[in-house]
């Protein structure tokens, strides 16, 4: 049974404010909401479903003050400067027989009386960090798993090779006494898609010397539009390589286009949003 608390859930320290928790929750809720993966296989979507169960929990408890100052009390970690009036308060507004026996616990008991009681204080936050990256994997599986499949969905055809640096490489199937003309098309994960990242793909992806390249960079987040535009324009200053680098939002889809963006990555683009 998880031994994570509701701030481990939302990723955030116990002193975390209530703005911090309501935008940890938005972003998160985001990511993994069923109808983010709607298209995707039913493991997918049970794991996503069973992610955003947890932190609609979390963010019920911790949203409200007087929920989250008998969670904190039950779990220990509230300051010992903190003040205990609202817990009357909140029994006036809101009479749950479930959420009240925190209230009433022996001082110096941290036992939670609650459902909550499978909770424990943090955990070490490197292990914390490490098993949350096993169980976000999922999303990046399935992320690929949508890219491949538009892959194939696209007209021209592609074979999927590899490249050092990128969890996806196709390369044009060749046609009958004619050259495939479409570019390669490369996909690329990241956490955070920012301007280091576009250098350091920019960079990669040339490797293919002489040969037109795009790349789909990927990520559950992006910098600001300006920094990705600047990034990409300083690249193709420098850079001979024929390449067309997109920044893509694995979360909805959104990317930056560029106007002479190959025809071929449009077409991926509209299959990926679409789901087919």
């Amino acid at each position: 049974m998880s031994q994570k608390t509701h701030y481990d859930h939302l990723d955030l320290p116990s002193s975390a404010s209530a703005d911090e928790i309501k935008k940890s929750f938005r972003a998160l809720i985001a990511r993994y909401h069923p109808d983010k993966v709607q298209h995707l296989g039913k493991e997918f979507q049970d794991m996503a479903a069973d992610r955003a169960a947890e932190l609609t929990e979390a963010y019920r408890i911790l949203s409200d003050a007087g929920r989250r100052a008998d969670y904190d009390r039950a779990l220990g970690t509230a300051p010992a400067s903190a003040p205990a009036a609202p817990a009357p308060a909140r029994q006036a507004a809101e009479p749950e027989p479930v959420e009240q026996p925190a209230a009433e616990a022996p001082k110096g008991d941290h036992r939670p009386p609650t459902p909550h009681k499978s909770h424990a204080p943090r955990a070490d936050s490197g292990s914390f960090k490490q098993e949350r990256q096993v169980r976000d994997e999922y999303l990046v599986k399935a992320t690929l798993s949508r890219f491949r499949t538009a892959i194939d969905a696209v007209g021209g055809g592609y074979d999927e090779t590899q490249l050092r640096g990128f969890e996806m490489a196709f390369i044009p199937k060749s046609k009958f006494l004619s050259k495939n003309k479409n570019p390669r098309l490369l996909g690329r994960f990241l956490s955070r898609v920012d301007g280091p990242a576009v250098a350091e793909t920019w960079t990669n992806a040339g490797k293919w010397t002489g040969e037109e390249v795009c790349v789909f960079l990927l990520g559950s987040s992006l910098a600001p539009a300006r920094e990705l535009a600047t990034a990409i324009a300083e690249q193709r200053k420098r850079s001979k390589s024929k390449v067309t680098l997109i920044p893509v939002d694995a979360r909805d889809w959104a990317a930056h286009m560029p106007t002479d963006a190959p025809d071929v990555a449009k077409s991926l683009l509209a299959k990926l949003r679409s789901g087919t």
